[in-house]
């Protein structure tokens, strides 16, 4: 396969079946952020493999960084055409049996989190808020032509396992979640300063 092909300088590219729509229309962005989401957990997962402690997180990410593969192909399979849908009901029940497992080593959640603590926890969050936009533009798409039922179903249910999977690094590690305390003052980063 070439790596360039010259097909899309004028602004257009092919979905499956060879249609030719705009690079801006909302299908093509749609699984241009799915793709996105995929290199952002592919960055947490390098920085999570080899450690002993995550080869659990990075198996299910595996499997996970597939499943976006083949969400992006249906996002890309018009439907007026005949296929068979890559992403089914399993796939997200599937999922939520990740989150039940992982969840189970978590303390539980009295507070709300801020994205941090381990880096490779930080990372999950980051993938998490891009599977979360890939999500919102999956609900535009679907609002204005028909979209694959299990997609928007998937999204929701990954973005849930991002943020379990950064609680369990946070906790396997000993690290402290960043939390928010909204009965305490907001943190002031010159308060030791002399004022003028």
């Amino acid at each position: 396969m070439r790596i360039y092909t010259r097909s899309g300088d004028e602004g257009q590219t092919s979905l499956i079946y060879g249609r030719r729509v705009s690079k801006a229309s909302q299908r093509v962005c749609t699984y241009g952020t799915i793709d996105e989401a995929n290199s952002a957990i592919g960055l947490a997962v390098a920085r999570l493999n080899g450690d002993a402690r995550f080869g659990d997180l990075c198996g299910y990410l595996g499997r996970v960084q597939r499943d976006l593969f083949d969400l992006g192909r249906d996002l890309a399979t018009p439907l007026d055409k005949p296929s068979t849908p890559y992403t089914t009901e399993e796939d997200v029940l599937l999922l939520e049996k990740m989150i039940d497992r992982l969840d189970a080593e978590n303390p539980p959640l009295t507070r709300f989190i801020l994205p941090g603590g381990h880096e490779a926890a930080a990372r999950l969050h980051l993938a998490r808020t891009v599977v979360r936009r890939a999500e919102r533009e999956v609900v535009a798409l679907g609002e204005a032509e028909p979209v694959q039922p299990f997609i928007r179903r998937y999204l929701n249910r990954l973005s849930d396992l991002l943020f379990v999977m950064a609680r369990v690094v946070n906790t396997r590690c000993g690290v402290e979640e960043p939390a928010v305390d909204f009965q305490a003052p907001k943190p002031n980063p010159f308060a030791d300063e002399p004022k003028a």
